[in-house]
C-alpha cells in the first residue's frame, strides 16, 4: 500500500477521534472524507491531485449533505411546556416545612418544601409556588 494511503487513513482516523471530543459533526465528515482518499489511494495508486479531489468531494457532500440531517435528527429541540407553576394556587397533600412535603398543583403531584424555615403547612392548606428549586416547588403562604 502507497505511503499517500497510509497517510490518508491515519489522518482520517485521527480526526473521527478528535471529533469524539467535539461533537460537532464537522470533524467526523472529514476523517470520512480522508479515509476515501485513503482507499482511493490503496486501491488505484492515483497522482496525489486525484486523492485531495477525492478527499474534497466526499468531504463537501458529507457537510453540506448529510450533517444537517444528522444534527436535526439528534438535536431534538424542546418547546417550553407552558407549565410554569410559579405564582400558582396549591393545595397541601403532605405536611410541608422546611425539608420537604407534598402539594397538588391542578390535579399534578409536586414535591415542595417552605419559603419560610419555621413555617408549616398542614394538609388541607392552600399555599402559593413563590419559586423552584430544581423540580420543588418552595411554597408560601397564600396570597
Amino acid at each position: 500500500m502507497p505511503l499517500e494511503a497510509w497517510l490518508w487513513l491515519v489522518g482520517g482516523i485521527l480526526l473521527i477521534g478528535v471529533e469524539l471530543l467535539t461533537g460537532t459533526f464537522v470533524l467526523v465528515m472529514l476523517g470520512a472524507g480522508a479515509l476515501a482518499a485513503g482507499a482511493v489511494a490503496a486501491v488505484l495508486d492515483p497522482p496525489a491531485l486525484v486523492d485531495v479531489a477525492v478527499f474534497a468531494m466526499v468531504s463537501v457532500v458529507l457537510l453540506f449533505g448529510v450533517r444537517p440531517a444528522l444534527r436535526r435528527r439528534l438535536y431534538v429541540e424542546l418547546e417550553p411546556s407552558g407549565n410554569d407553576p410559579i405564582g400558582r394556587s396549591a393545595l397541601v397533600v403532605h405536611r410541608v416545612d422546611r425539608d420537604g412535603g407534598q402539594i397538588k398543583i391542578e390535579g399534578e403531584l409536586w414535591s415542595a418544601k417552605s419559603l419560610e424555615t419555621d413555617r408549616v403547612f398542614e394538609p388541607g392548606d392552600r399555599v402559593t409556588v413563590m419559586q423552584l428549586s430544581g423540580v420543588t416547588a418552595v411554597v408560601s403562604t397564600e396570597l
